[in-house]
Order: C-alpha cells, then structure tokens, then sequence
C-alpha cells in the first residue's frame, strides 16, 4: 500500500469516525464485505477499485443510513442498471472529459439525473476524482471532488442540521419522529 493509498484511507475513517462522535449512531450504518464489494463492482463490469472507495464501500457500504440520504449508493445500488443510466447520461454530453466512460465505477445515483462516477480511466489510482454528472437544462460532467477522500468528506452527513430539523419539530408540537431520527444518538 502507498502512501498516497494510507493517507486516503486514515482521511476517509477520520471522516466516518467524527460523524460517529457528532451524533450518528454507530450502529445505523454498515459496511460491506470485500465480497459484497466485488459482486458489486462485477455488476458494473469494473474488475478492482481503488483502495479509497474501497474503505468507504466497507464502512458504509451495505447500509449507509444518513450517508447520501435520498440517493441511491452502497453495494445494493450499485447495479448494472445505475451504470447503464449514468452512461446515458454522458452520451447526452458532448466532450464531457471522461477518458474510458465504459469502464468507469458509479458510485451514486440521485433520482436517475446526477451520477458520481469515477472515470475507468482513473481507476488505477488509490484515491481518485469523483466526477458530478447530471442531465437536464444545466447538464455538466466535471471532476467535482479531485480525490474519493474529499468526496467521503463533502458526503457526510451533517449532524448538526439535522439536529436543527428535530428541534424545529419539536418547536411545531411534531410528536412523531422522522424516521432517520433513528440514526441519531438523541
């Protein structure tokens, strides 16, 4: 393992691991096994990936809880299906900068319009770019975050607001907690 590879991977259990002391109950998510990664990598046609997503899909990877909410990501979204859409996706956009498109790994899928893929081309690299890739009026392909580590890091759940969001409940007379109040040490 290099360095770049070490580096990557304490960043992304940092990450996890301060979300955990802020509030996320440790038990509301779920890593994925290596075998559980691979099946899902197979899926997309993708033979490895690389050592950063690896850590994240083992973290977070089978349950993910607050982790991207209302996207799909982790192991079971990782299907042949989200790969196929997001490369509709790119055929829709000229000169978009993704160098080996049918080789790329797509790690999320939001409502079937934004992607977050990581070039095929990239692939190689222990902690590469995470690419944004939507479709619509304003439709883009940009290597949004320049390393998976960064990308954990801009994903994380923000315990804090929703904090703010059960206390606003709370100020309303809302009796009924949402449901991903059970993700959070109350």
């Amino acid at each position: 393992m290099d360095s770049t590879s070490s580096e990557a991977m304490k960043d992304i259990r940092t990450v996890f691991e301060s979300v955990i002391a802020d509030g996320l109950r440790r038990e509301s998510v779920e890593g994925a096994t290596d075998a559980e990664i691979d099946t899902a990598l197979a899926a997309q046609g993708v033979a490895d990936a690389p050592s950063a997503v690896r850590e994240v899909l083992r973290l977070v990877g089978r349950s993910p809880g607050l982790w991207l909410a209302g996207s799909g990501f982790g192991v079971r979204a990782m299907t042949s299906a989200m790969k196929a859409h997001a490369l509709a996706t790119l055929d829709a956009l000229p000169g978009h900068g993704i160098r080996d498109p049918a080789s790329a790994l797509v790690l999320v899928e939001h409502q079937a319009y934004a992607y977050h893929l990581i070039d095929g081309a990239d692939l190689g690299q222990p902690d590469p770019p995470v690419w944004l890739v939507t479709e619509g009026e304003t439709a883009v392909a940009d290597a949004a975050w320049p390393s998976t580590s960064q990308w954990f890091r801009w994903a994380a759940p923000d315990m804090s607001r929703f904090r703010e969001r059960l206390e606003v409940l709370r100020e309303t007379g809302e009796r009924r907690l949402p449901a991903w109040a059970g993700d959070m040490r109350l």
